[in-house]
């Protein structure tokens, strides 16, 4: 009884291994089916999610090729446009080359010009200032002539009295040429020059040295010829003979008629045919400004008579 009831036992054992070992297989069928399905689910969730990102993905890679595509034809475009542009490139580098050296060219032209002017900006200036001076100094000088213009008038007023007066003393001359002289025998070329110390003529009264009288005798007839006297007569406009300390007097005829003459030189000269002569008479004192008178005399009438001014 005991050897069965320990068969049984030992089989109701054996039969509760087996059961737990149902159960536990039971139990880790139940928990592998329940965790294979959390992971089916984690799975299905996670293959939506990667089908939805791959759908994303092919979107955004269709734009990306589209994108590529675009970016291609630019890249196409651009390469196009780089060899343009290098063409172009070496255009304008040769362009510019030419134009540096037309700038330079310039340049020194503009320096050359620069300096030109520079030059001739100063030779204007130095002109300016030149025609500065000289207008002030012309300015100057018209003031100076308005004062002279207003002497001038008044010396003109003077010199037309003068002139009338010397017209006068000559008008008188000619009258006493035409009395005094023979028509066969007189001075032609009758010329008079007063001359300072040196030998120079002079019109000032205050320089008046000496006076130099020539003249022709020509064609002279033989009854005139021969030694003769000539007398130098020099007298002012009122027919006063100038101061001489040895003046000489003398007796001419004139027309048949006696005539007193007092002169300041005498000469003898044998008259010919044809001859020039002259007197050279020094200034024993200063003459005063006025009109004068210098007649040549022989001992049968006048000469010849002329007049000067000194002023």
């Amino acid at each position: 009884m005991e050897t069965e009831n320990s068969k049984n036992t030992g089989t109701n054992n054996g039969l509760i291994v087996v059961i737990v070992l149902l159960l536990l297989g039971l139990v880790g069928l139940g928990y592998w089916g329940y965790t294979a399905n959390n992971e089916k689910k984690t799975l299905a969730s996670q293959n939506e999610e990667l089908n939805k990102q791959f759908g994303d993905l092919s979107s955004l890679r269709d734009e990306l090729k589209g994108e590529v595509d675009s970016l291609q034809q630019a890249y196409a475009t651009l390469v196009e446009e780089n060899y343009s542009l290098q063409g172009s490139v070496s255009d304008a580098q040769q362009t510019i080359a030419s134009q540096s050296a037309a700038i330079t060219k310039i340049k020194k032209q503009s320096a050359s010009e620069t300096n030109s002017l520079k030059a001739q900006i100063e030779e204007l200036l130095k002109a300016k200032g030149q025609l500065e001076a000289s207008i002030k100094g012309l300015q100057t000088e018209n003031d100076s002539l308005r004062v002279v213009t207003g002497e001038l008038t008044t010396d003109l007023a003077i010199s037309k009295t003068e002139n009338e007066a010397l017209s006068s003393l000559n008008k008188t001359i000619q009258d006493e040429m035409k009395k005094l002289t023979l028509a066969n025998f007189k001075a032609s070329a009758f010329r008079v020059e007063v001359e300072r110390k040196k030998p120079k003529a002079t019109a000032k009264a205050g320089r008046a040295r000496r006076i130099l009288v020539s003249f022709d005798l020509t064609s002279v007839k033989p009854e005139f010829r021969g030694l003769r006297p000539l007398y130098l007569v020099v007298t002012d406009d009122k027919g006063t003979p100038i101061k001489a300390k040895n003046p000489i007097q003398a007796k001419v005829n004139v027309n048949g008629q006696q005539m007193d003459i007092q002169a300041v030189q005498q000469k003898d000269i044998d008259v010919g045919e044809n001859q020039r002569l002259s007197f050279n008479h020094e200034l024993e004192d200063k003459l005063k400004s006025g009109f004068y008178r210098v007649a040549v005399y022989t001992d049968i009438g006048l000469l010849g008579a002329a007049s000067f001014r000194l002023q």
